[in-house]
């Protein structure tokens, strides 16, 4: 019915699509996989924010409790 070459020549048609797809989807996988690895940098390189006046006095109140055990296991009477 059909010649032989027209399927030859839509298979050759059809694979040489799925390859250019391919190669455009890996590019921009990669392209965004090295835009998130320049993030990562950017947000490590920036200055940590300063601790909440909360967890301050939480540290406050660890160290506090810290000084108290030291002093039982020291044999200190508070």
């Amino acid at each position: 019915m059909y010649d032989p070459n027209v399927y030859l020549t839509v298979s050759l048609s059809s694979l040489a699509g799925l390859a250019m797809v391919t190669t455009a989807g890996l590019s921009g996988w990669r392209s965004w996989l090295a835009l998130k690895h320049q993030q990562l940098d950017v947000a490590q390189d920036a200055v940590p924010p300063m601790p909440s006046a909360g967890s301050r006095i939480e540290i406050a109140d660890l160290k506090e409790r810290i000084k108290k055990l030291e002093a039982i296991a020291a044999g200190v009477d508070l």
